[in-house]
Protein backbone atom coordinates (compact mmCIF):
# COMPACT_ATOMS: atom_id res chain seq x y z
CA UNK A 1 0.00 0.00 0.00
CA UNK A 2 1.01 3.64 -0.76
CA UNK A 3 2.83 4.27 2.61
CA UNK A 4 2.86 8.39 2.36
CA UNK A 5 0.99 11.05 3.74
CA UNK A 6 -0.90 13.40 1.38
CA UNK A 7 1.20 16.35 1.44
CA UNK A 8 4.44 13.51 0.48
CA UNK A 9 1.81 11.79 -1.74
CA UNK A 10 1.35 15.16 -4.19
CA UNK A 11 4.77 16.23 -3.94
CA UNK A 12 5.65 13.32 -5.14
CA UNK A 13 3.37 13.30 -7.90
CA UNK A 14 4.44 16.72 -8.95
CA UNK A 15 8.22 15.56 -8.74
CA UNK A 16 7.12 12.78 -11.25
CA UNK A 17 5.43 14.39 -14.20
CA UNK A 18 7.94 17.64 -13.38
CA UNK A 19 10.58 15.28 -13.93
CA UNK A 20 8.53 14.31 -16.90
CA UNK A 21 8.67 17.61 -18.33
CA UNK A 22 12.42 17.57 -18.52
CA UNK A 23 12.92 14.98 -20.58
CA UNK A 24 14.17 16.43 -23.93
CA UNK A 25 17.34 14.91 -23.09
CA UNK A 26 16.28 11.54 -22.84
CA UNK A 27 15.18 11.25 -26.68
CA UNK A 28 18.63 11.97 -27.69
CA UNK A 29 19.97 9.07 -24.76
CA UNK A 30 20.89 5.33 -25.73
CA UNK A 31 18.67 2.82 -24.16
CA UNK A 32 20.23 2.66 -21.35
CA UNK A 33 20.28 6.32 -19.86
CA UNK A 34 19.63 7.25 -16.57
CA UNK A 35 15.72 6.86 -14.90
CA UNK A 36 13.65 9.88 -14.83
CA UNK A 37 10.46 8.46 -13.17
CA UNK A 38 11.74 6.13 -10.18
CA UNK A 39 9.57 3.72 -8.21
CA UNK A 40 8.55 6.17 -5.95
CA UNK A 41 7.62 8.23 -8.34
CA UNK A 42 5.63 5.44 -10.00
CA UNK A 43 4.33 4.57 -6.44
CA UNK A 44 2.64 8.17 -6.37
CA UNK A 45 1.33 7.79 -9.76
CA UNK A 46 -0.43 4.72 -9.19
CA UNK A 47 -3.48 6.51 -6.81
CA UNK A 48 -4.86 8.21 -9.99
CA UNK A 49 -4.30 5.43 -12.09
CA UNK A 50 -6.84 3.10 -9.62
CA UNK A 51 -3.84 0.79 -9.32
CA UNK A 52 -1.83 -0.54 -6.75
CA UNK A 53 1.23 -2.65 -8.05
CA UNK A 54 4.17 -4.68 -5.42
CA UNK A 55 7.90 -3.03 -4.85
CA UNK A 56 8.70 -5.44 -7.13
CA UNK A 57 6.12 -5.04 -9.61
CA UNK A 58 7.18 -1.06 -9.76
CA UNK A 59 10.64 -1.88 -10.49
CA UNK A 60 10.28 -4.32 -13.09
CA UNK A 61 7.86 -1.41 -15.08
CA UNK A 62 10.57 1.32 -14.69
CA UNK A 63 12.32 0.50 -17.88
CA UNK A 64 8.93 0.31 -19.72
CA UNK A 65 7.80 3.23 -18.42
CA UNK A 66 10.70 5.50 -19.09
CA UNK A 67 10.93 4.17 -22.49
CA UNK A 68 7.66 4.98 -22.94
CA UNK A 69 8.29 8.31 -21.61
CA UNK A 70 11.04 8.95 -24.13
CA UNK A 71 8.81 8.18 -26.94
CA UNK A 72 6.59 10.60 -25.49
CA UNK A 73 9.14 13.23 -25.83
CA UNK A 74 9.86 12.26 -29.00
CA UNK A 75 6.56 12.85 -30.18
CA UNK A 76 5.87 16.43 -28.84
CA UNK A 77 8.97 17.07 -30.86
CA UNK A 78 6.86 16.36 -33.86
CA UNK A 79 4.75 18.82 -35.98
CA UNK A 80 1.54 17.55 -36.02
CA UNK A 81 -0.61 19.78 -37.99
CA UNK A 82 -4.28 21.21 -36.15
CA UNK A 83 -6.45 19.51 -38.48
CA UNK A 84 -5.04 16.41 -38.23
CA UNK A 85 -7.75 13.66 -37.96
CA UNK A 86 -6.38 10.39 -35.06
CA UNK A 87 -5.65 7.22 -37.16
CA UNK A 88 -9.56 5.56 -35.70
CA UNK A 89 -12.81 6.74 -37.00
CA UNK A 90 -15.83 6.40 -34.66
CA UNK A 91 -19.27 5.38 -36.19
CA UNK A 92 -22.63 5.79 -34.36
CA UNK A 93 -23.94 2.88 -35.56
CA UNK A 94 -23.80 -0.61 -34.49
CA UNK A 95 -22.67 -3.74 -36.29
CA UNK A 96 -24.95 -4.77 -39.08
CA UNK A 97 -27.05 -1.43 -38.12
CA UNK A 98 -25.11 0.67 -40.92
CA UNK A 99 -27.87 2.79 -42.87
CA UNK A 100 -28.99 2.02 -46.75
CA UNK A 101 -29.55 4.21 -49.58
CA UNK A 102 -27.89 7.61 -50.66
CA UNK A 103 -27.28 11.00 -49.42
CA UNK A 104 -28.73 13.22 -51.93
CA UNK A 105 -27.54 16.78 -51.20
CA UNK A 106 -29.19 19.60 -52.85
CA UNK A 107 -32.18 17.66 -53.89
CA UNK A 108 -35.58 19.64 -54.22
CA UNK A 109 -37.88 19.50 -51.37
CA UNK A 110 -41.54 20.27 -50.73
CA UNK A 111 -41.67 22.79 -47.93
CA UNK A 112 -44.28 25.22 -47.20
CA UNK A 113 -44.69 28.39 -49.29
CA UNK A 114 -46.07 30.99 -47.12
CA UNK A 115 -48.44 33.78 -48.27
CA UNK A 116 -46.51 37.16 -47.25
CA UNK A 117 -48.48 40.24 -46.76
CA UNK A 118 -47.45 43.13 -49.71
CA UNK A 119 -45.61 46.44 -47.93
CA UNK A 120 -43.62 44.69 -44.86
CA UNK A 121 -41.17 46.86 -43.15
CA UNK A 122 -37.29 46.12 -42.71
CA UNK A 123 -37.91 45.07 -39.34
CA UNK A 124 -40.37 42.43 -40.13
CA UNK A 125 -38.56 41.35 -43.82
CA UNK A 126 -35.51 40.62 -41.32
CA UNK A 127 -37.51 38.25 -38.86
CA UNK A 128 -39.07 35.97 -41.67
CA UNK A 129 -38.17 32.74 -41.63
CA UNK A 130 -36.09 31.28 -44.85
CA UNK A 131 -39.05 30.01 -46.53
CA UNK A 132 -40.82 33.12 -46.88
CA UNK A 133 -37.48 35.14 -47.88
CA UNK A 134 -36.96 32.48 -50.54
CA UNK A 135 -40.36 33.11 -51.93
CA UNK A 136 -39.66 36.78 -52.21
CA UNK A 137 -36.18 36.58 -53.64
CA UNK A 138 -37.59 33.68 -56.41
CA UNK A 139 -40.33 35.55 -57.01
CA UNK A 140 -38.47 39.04 -57.73
CA UNK A 141 -40.16 41.04 -54.67
CA UNK A 142 -36.75 41.52 -53.29
CA UNK A 143 -33.51 40.94 -54.52
CA UNK A 144 -30.71 39.45 -52.93
CA UNK A 145 -28.77 42.92 -52.58
CA UNK A 146 -31.39 44.16 -50.86
CA UNK A 147 -32.17 41.29 -48.61
CA UNK A 148 -27.68 41.48 -48.30
CA UNK A 149 -27.54 45.26 -47.05
CA UNK A 150 -30.76 44.86 -44.69
CA UNK A 151 -28.73 41.95 -42.79
CA UNK A 152 -25.86 43.76 -42.88
CA UNK A 153 -27.01 47.25 -42.13
CA UNK A 154 -28.42 45.48 -38.83
CA UNK A 155 -25.22 43.55 -38.04
CA UNK A 156 -23.88 46.59 -37.96
CA UNK A 157 -26.39 48.41 -35.91
CA UNK A 158 -26.88 45.89 -33.30
CA UNK A 159 -23.67 43.51 -33.81
CA UNK A 160 -21.92 45.12 -31.00
CA UNK A 161 -24.54 45.45 -28.73
CA UNK A 162 -25.14 41.96 -28.71
CA UNK A 163 -21.14 40.95 -29.05
CA UNK A 164 -22.31 38.33 -31.55
CA UNK A 165 -20.09 39.39 -34.81
CA UNK A 166 -16.46 38.52 -34.98
CA UNK A 167 -15.72 39.40 -38.63
CA UNK A 168 -18.19 41.23 -41.40
CA UNK A 169 -17.75 39.96 -44.43
CA UNK A 170 -19.80 42.73 -46.36
CA UNK A 171 -17.14 42.71 -49.12
CA UNK A 172 -17.66 39.09 -50.04
CA UNK A 173 -21.46 39.18 -48.92
CA UNK A 174 -22.22 41.99 -51.69
CA UNK A 175 -20.11 40.07 -54.31
CA UNK A 176 -22.04 37.23 -53.90
CA UNK A 177 -25.42 38.44 -53.54
CA UNK A 178 -24.73 40.59 -57.24
CA UNK A 179 -24.12 36.95 -58.35
CA UNK A 180 -26.71 35.51 -57.08
CA UNK A 181 -29.21 38.49 -58.71
CA UNK A 182 -27.58 38.32 -62.40
CA UNK A 183 -28.33 34.07 -62.01
CA UNK A 184 -32.27 34.57 -61.05
CA UNK A 185 -32.65 37.27 -63.25
CA UNK A 186 -31.14 34.81 -66.34
CA UNK A 187 -33.71 32.15 -65.25
CA UNK A 188 -31.12 30.09 -62.97
CA UNK A 189 -32.38 30.20 -59.80
CA UNK A 190 -30.69 26.96 -57.75
CA UNK A 191 -33.15 27.02 -55.03
CA UNK A 192 -34.40 27.80 -51.76
CA UNK A 193 -31.28 29.09 -50.45
CA UNK A 194 -30.41 31.38 -52.98
CA UNK A 195 -29.61 34.89 -52.37
CA UNK A 196 -30.28 34.20 -48.26
CA UNK A 197 -27.42 35.90 -46.26
CA UNK A 198 -26.28 33.86 -43.53
CA UNK A 199 -23.58 33.29 -40.53
CA UNK A 200 -21.30 31.28 -39.55
CA UNK A 201 -19.90 30.35 -36.27
CA UNK A 202 -16.17 31.23 -36.54
CA UNK A 203 -14.76 27.99 -36.27
CA UNK A 204 -15.74 27.35 -40.21
CA UNK A 205 -12.49 27.92 -41.81
CA UNK A 206 -13.00 30.52 -45.03
CA UNK A 207 -10.40 30.97 -47.27
CA UNK A 208 -8.98 35.02 -47.02
CA UNK A 209 -11.27 35.83 -44.19
CA UNK A 210 -9.75 35.35 -40.22
CA UNK A 211 -10.96 32.20 -38.61
CA UNK A 212 -10.44 33.15 -34.91
CA UNK A 213 -12.32 30.07 -32.75
CA UNK A 214 -13.38 32.65 -30.55
CA UNK A 215 -9.65 32.62 -28.72
CA UNK A 216 -6.77 35.15 -28.51
CA UNK A 217 -4.01 33.35 -29.24
CA UNK A 218 -5.76 32.48 -33.13
CA UNK A 219 -7.98 36.00 -33.81
CA UNK A 220 -5.59 36.50 -36.51
CA UNK A 221 -5.72 33.08 -38.03
CA UNK A 222 -6.42 32.99 -41.50
CA UNK A 223 -6.82 29.24 -42.64
CA UNK A 224 -6.22 28.76 -46.68
CA UNK A 225 -9.54 27.24 -47.54
CA UNK A 226 -13.04 26.80 -47.22
CA UNK A 227 -14.85 24.71 -44.63
CA UNK A 228 -17.15 21.95 -46.77
CA UNK A 229 -20.15 23.68 -45.17
CA UNK A 230 -19.05 26.82 -46.44
CA UNK A 231 -18.71 25.48 -49.75
CA UNK A 232 -21.92 23.67 -50.11
CA UNK A 233 -23.93 26.79 -48.67
CA UNK A 234 -21.80 28.51 -51.68
CA UNK A 235 -22.81 26.36 -54.28
CA UNK A 236 -26.79 26.74 -52.84
CA UNK A 237 -26.15 30.01 -53.50
CA UNK A 238 -26.25 31.22 -50.03
CA UNK A 239 -24.61 34.62 -49.32
CA UNK A 240 -21.94 34.70 -46.03
CA UNK A 241 -22.49 38.00 -44.21
CA UNK A 242 -20.37 37.57 -41.15
CA UNK A 243 -18.21 35.44 -38.98
CA UNK A 244 -20.50 34.94 -35.61
CA UNK A 245 -18.71 34.47 -32.30
CA UNK A 246 -18.23 31.53 -30.35
CA UNK A 247 -17.03 30.96 -27.01
CA UNK A 248 -13.27 30.41 -26.82
CA UNK A 249 -12.42 27.22 -28.71
CA UNK A 250 -15.86 26.45 -28.56
CA UNK A 251 -16.95 26.97 -24.78
CA UNK A 252 -19.33 29.29 -23.09
CA UNK A 253 -20.10 32.16 -24.54
CA UNK A 254 -17.11 34.11 -23.65
CA UNK A 255 -14.48 34.91 -26.46
CA UNK A 256 -12.12 37.48 -26.94
CA UNK A 257 -14.15 40.14 -27.91
CA UNK A 258 -16.41 39.85 -24.88
CA UNK A 259 -19.62 37.89 -23.73
CA UNK A 260 -22.29 37.59 -25.84
CA UNK A 261 -25.44 38.89 -25.20
CA UNK A 262 -29.01 37.84 -25.32
CA UNK A 263 -31.35 39.19 -27.65
CA UNK A 264 -34.61 39.10 -25.54
CA UNK A 265 -32.56 40.57 -22.23
CA UNK A 266 -28.86 41.90 -23.34
CA UNK A 267 -27.91 41.61 -19.35
CA UNK A 268 -27.89 37.71 -19.90
CA UNK A 269 -25.78 35.50 -21.64
CA UNK A 270 -26.65 33.72 -25.23
CA UNK A 271 -25.05 31.13 -24.14
CA UNK A 272 -22.51 28.54 -25.90
CA UNK A 273 -20.57 28.02 -27.68
CA UNK A 274 -22.88 28.95 -30.91
CA UNK A 275 -23.15 31.74 -29.09
CA UNK A 276 -23.33 34.20 -31.79
CA UNK A 277 -25.03 32.01 -34.53
CA UNK A 278 -27.89 32.08 -31.79
CA UNK A 279 -28.03 35.53 -30.59
CA UNK A 280 -27.73 36.76 -34.44
CA UNK A 281 -30.30 34.63 -35.98
CA UNK A 282 -32.71 35.18 -32.82
CA UNK A 283 -32.42 38.75 -33.49
CA UNK A 284 -32.82 39.11 -36.91
CA UNK A 285 -29.30 39.59 -38.17
CA UNK A 286 -29.19 36.89 -40.95
CA UNK A 287 -31.17 34.57 -42.70
CA UNK A 288 -29.76 31.66 -40.85
CA UNK A 289 -26.91 30.36 -39.55
CA UNK A 290 -24.67 27.22 -39.03
CA UNK A 291 -23.58 26.00 -35.11
CA UNK A 292 -21.37 22.76 -33.74
CA UNK A 293 -22.26 20.88 -30.91
CA UNK A 294 -20.02 18.51 -28.80
CA UNK A 295 -21.32 18.41 -25.92
CA UNK A 296 -25.06 20.89 -26.33
CA UNK A 297 -23.73 23.85 -28.10
CA UNK A 298 -26.27 24.28 -30.70
CA UNK A 299 -29.09 22.97 -28.49
CA UNK A 300 -28.64 25.14 -25.47
CA UNK A 301 -27.89 28.18 -27.03
CA UNK A 302 -30.89 27.90 -29.42
CA UNK A 303 -32.86 27.65 -26.37
CA UNK A 304 -31.67 30.06 -24.34
CA UNK A 305 -31.71 32.86 -27.51
CA UNK A 306 -35.03 30.94 -28.32
CA UNK A 307 -34.29 29.29 -32.22
CA UNK A 308 -34.93 26.54 -33.71
CA UNK A 309 -31.37 24.80 -33.20
CA UNK A 310 -30.79 21.04 -35.03
CA UNK A 311 -28.37 18.74 -34.32
CA UNK A 312 -27.64 16.31 -36.43
CA UNK A 313 -26.60 12.69 -36.22
CA UNK A 314 -22.78 12.60 -36.14
CA UNK A 315 -21.15 11.84 -39.41
CA UNK A 316 -24.14 13.77 -41.38
CA UNK A 317 -22.53 16.76 -42.12
CA UNK A 318 -18.46 16.92 -42.90
CA UNK A 319 -16.80 18.53 -40.58
CA UNK A 320 -13.76 19.67 -42.93
CA UNK A 321 -12.52 23.18 -42.15
CA UNK A 322 -14.11 22.99 -38.92
CA UNK A 323 -12.20 23.23 -35.50
CA UNK A 324 -11.80 20.12 -34.01
CA UNK A 325 -12.42 20.22 -29.80
CA UNK A 326 -13.53 16.06 -29.99
CA UNK A 327 -13.13 13.97 -32.79
CA UNK A 328 -15.48 11.37 -31.70
CA UNK A 329 -18.28 14.15 -30.62
CA UNK A 330 -18.30 17.39 -32.86
CA UNK A 331 -21.25 17.59 -35.17
CA UNK A 332 -22.23 20.64 -37.49
CA UNK A 333 -26.38 21.88 -38.18
CA UNK A 334 -27.90 24.69 -38.87
CA UNK A 335 -29.79 27.63 -36.46
CA UNK A 336 -32.92 29.14 -37.63
CA UNK A 337 -36.36 30.32 -37.55
CA UNK A 338 -38.26 27.82 -38.49
CA UNK A 339 -38.20 23.54 -38.51
CA UNK A 340 -38.75 23.73 -42.09
CA UNK A 341 -35.68 26.64 -42.51
CA UNK A 342 -33.41 23.82 -40.67
CA UNK A 343 -34.79 20.72 -43.46
CA UNK A 344 -33.53 23.13 -46.40
CA UNK A 345 -29.90 24.18 -44.50
CA UNK A 346 -29.49 20.37 -43.28
CA UNK A 347 -30.17 19.51 -47.28
CA UNK A 348 -27.64 21.84 -48.45
CA UNK A 349 -24.67 20.64 -46.44
CA UNK A 350 -25.10 16.77 -45.55
CA UNK A 351 -23.50 14.25 -47.05
CA UNK A 352 -20.16 12.58 -47.87
CA UNK A 353 -17.31 15.03 -49.48
CA UNK A 354 -14.11 12.52 -49.86
CA UNK A 355 -12.56 14.57 -47.19
CA UNK A 356 -14.10 13.60 -44.00
CA UNK A 357 -13.93 9.68 -43.50
CA UNK A 358 -16.74 10.34 -40.66
CA UNK A 359 -19.81 11.10 -43.13
CA UNK A 360 -21.79 8.26 -43.75
CA UNK A 361 -23.66 8.03 -46.89
CA UNK A 362 -27.36 8.23 -45.63
CA UNK A 363 -30.38 9.43 -47.34
CA UNK A 364 -32.08 12.52 -45.96
CA UNK A 365 -36.00 11.25 -46.87
CA UNK A 366 -38.04 14.76 -46.08
CA UNK A 367 -41.12 13.79 -48.14
CA UNK A 368 -42.25 17.22 -46.89
CA UNK A 369 -45.46 18.17 -47.10
CA UNK A 370 -48.54 16.97 -48.66
CA UNK A 371 -49.62 18.40 -52.18
CA UNK A 372 -52.98 18.15 -51.36
CA UNK A 373 -54.08 18.39 -47.55
CA UNK A 374 -55.94 15.23 -45.95
CA UNK A 375 -59.71 16.19 -45.48
CA UNK A 376 -60.65 18.75 -42.86
CA UNK A 377 -56.96 19.28 -42.51
CA UNK A 378 -54.43 22.87 -42.84
CA UNK A 379 -52.45 23.31 -45.89
CA UNK A 380 -48.94 22.72 -44.98
CA UNK A 381 -50.02 19.22 -42.74
CA UNK A 382 -46.66 16.98 -42.61
CA UNK A 383 -47.15 14.08 -45.03
CA UNK A 384 -46.79 11.23 -42.26
CA UNK A 385 -49.50 12.10 -39.47
CA UNK A 386 -48.07 11.39 -35.81
CA UNK A 387 -50.48 8.77 -35.10
CA UNK A 388 -48.15 6.19 -37.18
CA UNK A 389 -45.44 7.29 -35.00
CA UNK A 390 -43.96 5.68 -31.85
CA UNK A 391 -43.82 9.04 -29.81
CA UNK A 392 -42.23 8.51 -26.42
CA UNK A 393 -41.58 11.51 -23.69
CA UNK A 394 -39.24 11.46 -20.34
CA UNK A 395 -41.60 11.23 -17.89
CA UNK A 396 -39.65 12.52 -14.81
CA UNK A 397 -38.43 15.67 -16.67
CA UNK A 398 -41.88 17.09 -17.55
CA UNK A 399 -43.08 16.18 -13.77
CA UNK A 400 -40.24 17.48 -12.43
CA UNK A 401 -40.41 21.14 -13.42
CA UNK A 402 -37.99 21.75 -10.45
CA UNK A 403 -34.82 20.48 -8.46
CA UNK A 404 -33.79 22.65 -6.11
CA UNK A 405 -33.70 22.71 -2.61
CA UNK A 406 -35.90 24.56 -0.59
CA UNK A 407 -36.89 26.65 -3.02
CA UNK A 408 -37.90 30.19 -2.91
CA UNK A 409 -41.85 31.09 -2.63
CA UNK A 410 -41.00 32.85 -6.43
CA UNK A 411 -39.22 29.58 -7.57
CA UNK A 412 -42.02 27.71 -6.74
CA UNK A 413 -43.97 29.62 -8.86
CA UNK A 414 -41.62 29.78 -11.97
CA UNK A 415 -41.41 26.13 -11.28
CA UNK A 416 -45.26 25.70 -11.30
CA UNK A 417 -45.75 27.99 -14.37
CA UNK A 418 -42.92 26.03 -16.41
CA UNK A 419 -44.77 22.55 -15.13
CA UNK A 420 -48.14 24.04 -16.77
CA UNK A 421 -46.26 24.82 -19.90
CA UNK A 422 -44.44 21.79 -20.15
CA UNK A 423 -47.93 20.31 -19.55
CA UNK A 424 -49.26 21.98 -22.78
CA UNK A 425 -46.88 21.45 -24.95
CA UNK A 426 -47.68 17.79 -24.51
CA UNK A 427 -51.09 18.34 -24.79
CA UNK A 428 -50.44 19.63 -28.16
CA UNK A 429 -48.73 17.11 -29.57
CA UNK A 430 -51.85 14.62 -28.33
CA UNK A 431 -53.89 16.98 -30.07
CA UNK A 432 -51.57 16.60 -33.93
CA UNK A 433 -52.25 12.74 -33.66
CA UNK A 434 -49.67 11.96 -30.85
CA UNK A 435 -50.16 8.59 -28.98
CA UNK A 436 -47.38 9.66 -26.13
CA UNK A 437 -45.75 6.97 -24.37
CA UNK A 438 -43.76 7.26 -20.72
CA UNK A 439 -40.09 6.84 -20.80
CA UNK A 440 -36.85 6.80 -19.28
CA UNK A 441 -33.31 7.25 -20.15
CA UNK A 442 -31.25 4.06 -19.87
CA UNK A 443 -29.92 3.35 -16.18
CA UNK A 444 -26.22 4.30 -17.11
CA UNK A 445 -23.57 6.06 -15.85
CA UNK A 446 -23.39 8.59 -18.94
CA UNK A 447 -21.75 10.69 -16.64
CA UNK A 448 -18.51 8.61 -15.83
CA UNK A 449 -17.75 8.42 -19.84
CA UNK A 450 -17.98 12.35 -20.21
CA UNK A 451 -14.15 12.80 -20.04
CA UNK A 452 -13.72 11.47 -23.38
CA UNK A 453 -14.32 14.88 -24.49
CA UNK A 454 -11.79 16.66 -22.18
CA UNK A 455 -9.23 14.09 -22.97
CA UNK A 456 -9.77 14.33 -26.65
CA UNK A 457 -9.61 18.45 -26.70
CA UNK A 458 -6.99 18.46 -24.33
CA UNK A 459 -5.23 16.33 -27.42
CA UNK A 460 -6.16 19.07 -29.96
CA UNK A 461 -5.00 21.84 -27.79
CA UNK A 462 -1.96 19.97 -26.48
CA UNK A 463 0.57 22.35 -27.73
CA UNK A 464 -1.46 25.64 -26.56
CA UNK A 465 -1.46 23.71 -23.21
CA UNK A 466 2.60 23.40 -23.32
CA UNK A 467 3.11 27.26 -24.66
CA UNK A 468 2.05 28.48 -21.34
CA UNK A 469 2.32 32.08 -22.59
CA UNK A 470 -0.08 31.99 -25.20
CA UNK A 471 -2.67 29.55 -22.98
CA UNK A 472 -2.66 32.75 -20.58
CA UNK A 473 -4.05 34.70 -23.24
CA UNK A 474 -7.37 32.80 -23.36
CA UNK A 475 -10.00 35.36 -21.76
CA UNK A 476 -11.29 32.68 -19.25
CA UNK A 477 -8.90 31.29 -16.62
CA UNK A 478 -11.19 29.86 -13.69
CA UNK A 479 -11.40 25.89 -12.97
CA UNK A 480 -13.93 25.18 -15.23
CA UNK A 481 -12.54 26.65 -18.28
CA UNK A 482 -9.96 25.08 -21.25
CA UNK A 483 -6.85 26.04 -19.40
CA UNK A 484 -7.07 24.33 -16.54
CA UNK A 485 -9.18 21.90 -17.84
CA UNK A 486 -6.33 20.78 -20.44
CA UNK A 487 -3.76 20.37 -18.03
CA UNK A 488 -5.51 18.51 -15.58
CA UNK A 489 -6.63 15.60 -18.76
CA UNK A 490 -3.10 15.09 -18.92
CA UNK A 491 -3.42 12.74 -16.10
CA UNK A 492 -6.27 10.71 -17.85
CA UNK A 493 -5.10 7.33 -18.54
CA UNK A 494 -4.83 6.05 -21.97
CA UNK A 495 -6.17 2.72 -20.58
CA UNK A 496 -8.94 4.83 -18.94
CA UNK A 497 -9.98 6.83 -22.19
CA UNK A 498 -10.18 3.25 -24.00
CA UNK A 499 -11.93 1.36 -21.19
CA UNK A 500 -14.51 4.61 -21.25
CA UNK A 501 -14.65 4.09 -25.41
CA UNK A 502 -15.84 1.02 -24.43
CA UNK A 503 -18.13 1.41 -21.85
CA UNK A 504 -19.79 4.26 -24.78
CA UNK A 505 -20.46 1.23 -27.12
CA UNK A 506 -22.81 -0.60 -24.19
CA UNK A 507 -24.02 2.75 -24.07
CA UNK A 508 -24.83 2.58 -28.09
CA UNK A 509 -26.19 -0.54 -27.13
CA UNK A 510 -28.44 0.56 -24.66
CA UNK A 511 -30.11 3.55 -26.48
CA UNK A 512 -30.33 1.50 -29.09
CA UNK A 513 -32.77 -1.22 -27.37
CA UNK A 514 -34.91 2.03 -26.71
CA UNK A 515 -35.25 3.25 -30.31
CA UNK A 516 -36.00 0.29 -31.40
CA UNK A 517 -39.11 1.07 -29.38
CA UNK A 518 -39.88 4.50 -30.20
CA UNK A 519 -39.20 6.66 -33.73
CA UNK A 520 -39.13 10.11 -31.56
CA UNK A 521 -38.40 11.05 -27.73
CA UNK A 522 -39.60 14.49 -26.35
CA UNK A 523 -37.77 16.12 -23.62
CA UNK A 524 -37.35 19.01 -21.68
CA UNK A 525 -34.58 21.19 -23.34
CA UNK A 526 -32.14 21.32 -22.85
CA UNK A 527 -32.60 17.44 -21.99
CA UNK A 528 -31.05 17.64 -18.77
CA UNK A 529 -31.25 13.45 -19.10
CA UNK A 530 -30.84 13.07 -22.64
CA UNK A 531 -28.49 15.79 -23.76
CA UNK A 532 -25.28 14.04 -22.48
CA UNK A 533 -26.10 10.16 -23.40
CA UNK A 534 -27.43 10.91 -27.57
CA UNK A 535 -24.14 13.58 -27.67
CA UNK A 536 -21.61 10.24 -26.63
CA UNK A 537 -24.37 8.52 -29.13
CA UNK A 538 -24.65 10.46 -31.79
CA UNK A 539 -28.54 11.15 -31.80
CA UNK A 540 -29.81 13.78 -34.17
CA UNK A 541 -32.39 16.22 -32.07
CA UNK A 542 -34.00 19.53 -32.66
CA UNK A 543 -35.12 22.15 -30.60
CA UNK A 544 -37.99 24.60 -31.14
CA UNK A 545 -39.31 27.50 -28.45
CA UNK A 546 -42.95 26.05 -26.30
CA UNK A 547 -43.59 28.96 -24.71
CA UNK A 548 -42.01 32.34 -22.49
CA UNK A 549 -41.33 32.02 -18.23
CA UNK A 550 -40.10 35.88 -17.29
CA UNK A 551 -40.31 37.05 -20.86
CA UNK A 552 -37.58 34.43 -22.31
CA UNK A 553 -38.19 31.84 -24.51
CA UNK A 554 -38.28 28.25 -23.34
CA UNK A 555 -38.06 25.25 -25.68
CA UNK A 556 -38.79 21.41 -26.30
CA UNK A 557 -36.96 18.96 -27.74
CA UNK A 558 -37.11 16.31 -30.43
CA UNK A 559 -34.76 13.20 -30.46
CA UNK A 560 -35.09 10.33 -32.91
CA UNK A 561 -33.43 7.71 -34.52
CA UNK A 562 -29.34 8.02 -36.41
CA UNK A 563 -29.55 9.59 -39.52
CA UNK A 564 -33.19 9.97 -39.03
CA UNK A 565 -33.36 13.61 -38.92
CA UNK A 566 -36.46 13.99 -40.96
CA UNK A 567 -38.94 12.13 -38.59
CA UNK A 568 -37.54 14.19 -35.83
CA UNK A 569 -38.27 17.50 -37.97
CA UNK A 570 -41.80 16.14 -39.03
CA UNK A 571 -42.91 15.98 -35.56
CA UNK A 572 -41.49 19.23 -34.89
CA UNK A 573 -42.83 20.72 -37.49
CA UNK A 574 -46.57 19.49 -36.48
CA UNK A 575 -45.52 21.19 -33.24
CA UNK A 576 -44.77 24.28 -34.10
CA UNK A 577 -47.64 24.51 -37.36
CA UNK A 578 -50.09 23.84 -34.09
CA UNK A 579 -48.75 26.70 -32.15
CA UNK A 580 -47.76 30.49 -32.49
CA UNK A 581 -44.37 30.70 -30.10
CA UNK A 582 -42.01 30.66 -33.41
CA UNK A 583 -43.63 34.06 -34.56
CA UNK A 584 -42.45 36.05 -31.13
CA UNK A 585 -39.30 37.68 -31.57
CA UNK A 586 -37.40 40.02 -29.28
CA UNK A 587 -37.47 43.80 -29.79
CA UNK A 588 -34.18 45.02 -29.66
Amino acid sequence: MLAMNRRRFFSALTSAFAAGAAAPALAQAPAAAPQSIDRLRLDAAESIFGVDFTEAEEQMALNSVNRNLRSFEELRKLNVPLDTEPAITFRPYLPGKKPTGKATPGARLRVTRPAIPTNLTPEQIAFLPVTALATLIESKRITSTELTKLYLDRLKKHGDTLKCVVTLTEELALTQAAAADAEIKAGKYRGPLHGIPWGAKDLLATKGIKTTWGATPYKDQVIDLDATVVERLREAGAVLVAKLSMGALAQGGVWFGGSTRNPWNTERSSSGSSAGPGAATAAGLVGFAIGTETLGSIISPSVTNGVTGLRPTYGRVSRYGAMALSWTMDKIGPMCRSVEDCVLVLNAIYGADGRDDTVTDAPFDWNGISSAPPSGGAAGTPALPLAALRVGFIQREFENASTLNNPTEAQKQTAAARQAMYRDALEVFRQAGAKLEPIAMPDFPAGAIGFVLSAEAAAAFDDLTRNKEQLATLTAQSPGDWPNTFRSSRFIPAVEYIRAMRARRLLMQEMDRLMTQFDVFLSVAPGTSSLQVTNLTGHPAIALKCGFIDNMPQSIMVTGRLYDEATVCRVALAYEQATEWHKRHPTL
